[in-house]
Order: C-alpha cells, then sequence, then structure tokens
C-alpha cells in the first residue's frame, strides 16, 4: 500500500483509519505541497492543521513580526516571540507539533512580483491575507498557474470560505468561479473596515481556519464534494452555516468569454510597483 514509519503510523493511525482517507490519502497528504499566504488569525490555525495533517511541506509568506496585539486570536504564536517574524515563529509552532514537516517561511510582502514564482512551487494555496488587494492578487495568479485556492476571510462575527477552481473545466465544459466571480473588485477604501478598526472575535478566527483546512486537505486528497461553486457564509452570533451556490460569470474580467485581466499587471500601481502585501 504504502510505506510508513511505526512513528507515522502511530501519529497518524486517527487519519488512516478512516475510510475515505487510509494509507493512500495519508501518504498524498505527506507528498503534497501547501502554500499559506498570511501568518495571522486564519493562517495560525491553518498551518498548525496542516502540520498535525502530516503535509510533506508548508510554505508560510507573511512581513509583519509578532505584536501583543496578535495574541488573541493568532494561535501560532506566543508571548515570549512578540518581535520575532512571523513566519519564523509559525515554523516553529509546526516543528512543535510535527517535526517531519518541511517549512519554507519567506519573510516577505506577497506581492505581484513574486506571485507567480512563489505559487508554481507549492500544489495549492491557503489564502489567509487580511485586505482585498491580496486576495485579488492571489486569486488572479493562482488562475494563471492553474492552482487550487481555499480562501477565507473573517470580520467581527462573520466568515466566509471558498474553494476556487476556474482553470478546470467541469464535465459540462465550463468552469466554476473564480473569486472575481463573486468579488468583482476591491471596494473602495474605507467602506469596509479592518480588523483593527472593527474588531474581530479570536475563536472565529480558530473556526474559519479549521473549516479552510479541511478544504485544503479534501482538495488533495479527492475525497468528498468540493467547496468549488459554492459559496459558505458563518454568522458566529447566530451559528449559522449557509452554502450558496455560485456560478462563473461570463463577464469576469479574468476567466470570463473576453477576459480583460490577462497577467498580474493591474496589480501594479501608477508608478510601477506592486501594491499588495499579505499580514494578519
Amino acid at each position: 500500500m504504502t510505506d510508513f514509519t511505526d512513528a507515522e503510523v502511530e501519529r497518524y493511525a486517527r487519519h488512516i483509519l478512516l475510510k475515505e482517507v487510509g494509507g493512500v490519502g495519508q501518504r498524498k497528504l505527506m507528498d503534497a505541497k501547501v502554500l499559506v499566504v498570511g501568518a495571522g488569525g486564519l493562517g495560525s490555525p491553518a498551518a498548525l492543521y496542516l502540520a498535525a495533517a502530516g503535509i510533506g511541506t508548508i510554505g508560510i509568506i507573511d512581513a509583519d513580526t509578532v505584536d501583543l496585539s496578535n495574541l488573541q486570536r493568532q494561535i501560532a504564536h506566543t508571548t515570549d516571540r512578540i518581535g520575532m517574524s512571523k513566519v519564523e515563529s509559525a515554523a516553529q509552532a509546526i516543528h512543535g507539533i510535527n517535526p517531519g514537516v518541511n517549512v519554507v517561511a519567506m519573510n516577505k510582502r506577497f506581492d505581484a512580483s513574486n506571485a507567480l514564482d512563489i505559487i508554481k512551487d507549492y500544489d495549492i494555496v491557503a489564502d489567509g491575507s487580511d485586505n482585498f488587494e491580496t486576495r485579488f492578487l492571489i486569486n488572479d495568479a493562482c488562475y494563471f498557474a492553474e492552482k487550487p485556492l481555499v480562501s477565507a476571510a473573517i470580520l467581527r462575527f462573520d466568515g466566509q470560505l471558498g474553494t476556487y477552481k476556474a482553470y478546470a473545466p467541469n464535465e459540462d465544459g465550463g468552469h466554476g468561479p473564480c473569486y472575481r466571480c463573486i468579488f468583482r473588485e476591491a471596494p473602495p477604501p474605507g467602506q469596509i473596515p479592518s480588523c483593527a478598526e472593527a474588531g474581530v472575535m479570536g475563536a472565529m478566527c480558530g473556526v474559519m481556519g479549521s473549516l479552510q483546512t479541511t478544504e485544503v486537505l479534501k482538495e488533495i486528497m479527492g475525497i468528498g464534494e468540493s467547496l468549488s461553486g459554492s459559496l459558505m457564509v458563518i454568522d458566529g452570533l447566530s451559528t449559522e452555516f449557509r452554502k450558496i451556490k455560485v456560478k462563473a460569470d461570463p463577464g469576469c474580467p479574468l476567466c470570463g468569454e473576453n477576459p480583460s485581466i490577462t497577467d498580474l499587471s493591474s496589480h501594479m500601481d501608477s508608478a510601477g510597483t506592486t501594491c499588495a502585501a499579505a499580514h494578519g
């Protein structure tokens, strides 16, 4: 079936017992490479559960350092690591859970100048960024690189989750939506407050990061029903989960019938410099 050490069999026993996973599925996880963009409220639980699941290589990109205000929700970081780069802190947390995971820690901005070069080395991308500019950049880069994207977002008590594979044809010859099919473009600055301005329930980050990781693992193993073609909306205050069907937009500027976005140049500002960053 697959070759596991005795320690690996014991570590992943509860996965291997699942008929949908088994040894074959666990081997897929151990061979997989996942990129996590942002090591903050969403990236922290996602990275830890990816590590616990046995993902072979986890790439983490974030240019921020750990701050005291992060610790209410960013569970990969600890008080004694305040001031440390978030990616180094996350790497320490990952290795504390599973020393067998290869961590690629990138202490830099994720932007249009490096997005495609970084993404090409991974099988799937988990977007844990905290701003619209980066979310659109990740969506566009994943589309061009033909990499599945699992994107989560959270504000206050609310969360959203989607999987995007618009590059892949469906059985009917069409394709699923990309992020731009649902959210055409970033809202004007100041229209939607950031978590720093509006607040966020820390435990909701754990909820969304765990759901995001579940979808990543499903995509890697090819099990269950993909979230592609649906948008999951969670209201933490009312404990309501809604799964909304969404379709590809023929007029989408990225994946539509007459695309106007054909590269990442739209993510450059008027001075020709990149204008997106990932942090949380």
